[in-house]
């Protein structure tokens, strides 16, 4: 081995942070070594974090093994204590240049195997420039990082710690180089994007950054949003949906609920109606818009008739793609010393709720029949919607291109397509 070998657990903003420390890591001549990026979001992401680390050392017996990520920063004894284990870096040293400058001459029998320092001090989040990464249709560009609210579940705070934005024109900067490079998506991502802003002089809103980035990158084809807390949208981003096609129609929603009580001691900061009113308002502005959702199942003191309303969220908020989260208590959050429900009930609540996400997602496709759409390849022969669903082609198509389509069918979760170049500009 001669190139570090990366390894990511989590979501996308790792992902983005791992091409970042791709670029440090060759700059300061790095190599003969294993990165593994880390996820804290649950107890089951830190259990695959040291499961992936044991298998790692079993492939690359030799080579020094650095942990990061999440679970690094909120759990560095635990991976300190592990054998296979060479250094643990905190989620702020993994984005400095002179901790992998640092590592390359003393990594092997270094003294100082934890460099984690306290993330509540970061103060700003830089606009790391990478080419992109996953597919070379779509490219993620890192907006926002942290949180300041503190739900009663969530571990990644102190992962994270305190929101901050990258600049505007930073961004701004970064999408055009992505735009030049062909990427004809961007997608912004953060950990709660929609408190982007807040810390930048004259606080403006991820309204006002989404109206910029459009207004001064004319040539990027489509620009996505990765997920948002709908109570805190504002009236810039409401009238970008409104009025901006190359704003995709699709909205990831952090809902995690839908019963009010179970709202409240989870510490959110909207209710049910809040988030069913915001579908109706956002899909009154974009018929065509779709919406995806993090559920929670079995969330702690949760009954039966608070689970029901959960449930029937995904009807009432006409959701489309669902995520969901069995509950899993996270060491350190007020959740984790609430009253458990037992582990047989959210395994059952888990599968009704992703029952009914399947059911609401077939049929969103089986509505696709015979229309038409722009979709935008992510390989040969698959490629996406503008409200995410995948599209399977009869033939091979150009990467990265956005293809005319006619759909035809459905099956396996996805579209089934073929190319109609003629309705390019019409779909």
């Amino acid at each position: 081995m001669n190139a570090p070998v990366f390894t990511t657990l989590g979501c996308r903003l790792n992902a983005y942070e791992t091409e970042a420390m791709k670029a440090l890591a060759t700059q300061a001549g790095l190599n003969n070594a294993v990165i593994v990026n880390t996820c804290a979001v649950t107890a089951e992401a830190v259990r695959k974090a040291r499961q992936e680390i044991r298998r790692l050392r079993r492939e690359h017996p030799d080579a020094p093994i650095i942990v990061t990520g999440c679970a690094a920063q909120t759990e560095p004894e635990t991976f300190a204590a592990m054998s296979e284990v060479t250094r643990v870096i905190g989620n702020h040293e993994k984005m400095q240049p002179e901790t992998w400058a640092g590592l390359v001459p003393d990594l092997i029998g270094a003294t100082e195997r934890v460099q984690v320092d306290d993330i509540m001090s970061v103060q700003e989040t830089a606009g790391h420039l990478i080419d992109g990464f996953g597919t070379r249709s779509r490219a993620y560009v890192q907006v926002q990082n942290g949180c300041d609210h503190r739900c009663t579940f969530c571990i990644i705070p102190y992962g994270r710690g305190n929101s901050r934005s990258v600049p505007a024109g930073v961004v701004v900067e970064q999408i055009k180089r992505l735009v030049g490079a062909g990427y004809n998506e961007v997608v912004l991502t953060g950990v709660d994007l929609t408190s982007w802003g807040a810390d930048l002089p004259a606080t403006p809103r991820l309204g006002d950054l989404v109206r910029r980035i459009l207004r001064l990158v004319p040539d990027l084809a489509r620009l996505r949003i990765s997920s948002i807390d709908s109570i805190e949208a504002d009236p810039a981003l409401m009238e970008a949906i409104a009025t901006e096609p190359r704003l995709m129609p699709h909205l990831h929603l952090s809902l995690q609920a839908g019963d009010d009580m179970i709202l409240k001691r989870m510490k959110r900061r909207h209710l049910r109606d809040d988030a069913i009113r915001f579908c109706e308002e956002a899909r009154a502005l974009r018929p065509e818009m779709v919406f995806g959702a993090d559920i929670i199942a079995g969330f702690p003191t949760e009954t039966d008739a608070m689970f029901a309303n959960s449930l029937k969220l995904v009807e009432d908020c006409g959701l489309t793609w669902l995520h969901v989260f069995p509950f899993s208590p996270r060491k350190g959050t007020p959740a984790a010393r609430m009253p458990q429900v037992p582990g047989a009930a959210i395994r059952a609540r888990a599968a009704l709720l992703r029952a009914a996400g399947q059911a609401r997602a077939e049929a969103h496709l089986a509505a696709q029949q015979g229309l038409h759409h722009a979709v935008l390849m992510e390989n040969a022969r698959m490629g996406r919607t503008a409200q995410f669903a995948e599209v399977l082609f009869d033939a091979d198509q150009v990467e990265g291109q956005i293809v005319a389509a006619r759909i035809h069918g459905h099956a396996g979760g996805r579209l089934l397509a073929v190319a109609d170049g003629d309705r390019l500009s019409a779909a």
